[in-house]
């Protein structure tokens, strides 16, 4: 099983491209990572991992996310190699995200963006009605 869960703040605004061969979005995103202990009288460390998220959930991140946020991203792990111009072969290990979601606490005034936050790109890209408060949902 090929499966990663990350919370952190991104680095940067995401960076959007479209593939060349069929016109699909690509976002990519860095994400800086807590570690869960620090050593004593050290500060905490963070881990500054790649993401890349595609179609819907990259136009997703794309449009909402923004530098300084905390996100939350599930995905899975991916290796990959290329040979750049010079003949210098570069690896890269990277997060597919498969699922992405605003992890910072909800503002003031949710409506359907306040939807968005709390339940993500796959809940709130395929949704057909609106929450207009927390008292709305069923749960």
């Amino acid at each position: 099983m090929n499966k990663i869960i990350l919370m952190g703040r991104l680095t940067k605004d995401p960076e959007t491209r479209y593939t060349q061969t069929n016109n699909t979005l690509v976002a990519s995103f860095t994400l800086a990572v807590n570690r869960r202990f620090a050593r004593q009288g050290e500060e905490r460390q963070a881990d500054f991992i790649p993401v890349v998220a595609w179609s819907k959930t990259g136009e997703f991140c794309s449009k909402y996310f923004k530098k300084g946020q905390q996100v939350g991203v599930v995905g899975r792990l991916q290796t990959r190699n290329w040979e750049d111009e010079n003949k210098v072969k570069h690896y890269i290990t990277e997060v597919v995200a498969e699922e992405a979601y605003f992890a910072d606490s909800k503002r003031d005034g949710a409506d359907a963006a306040g939807f968005e936050n709390t339940f993500g790109a796959d809940v709130a890209a395929n949704s057909d009605f609106s929450v207009t408060s927390d008292d709305d949902l069923p749960f």
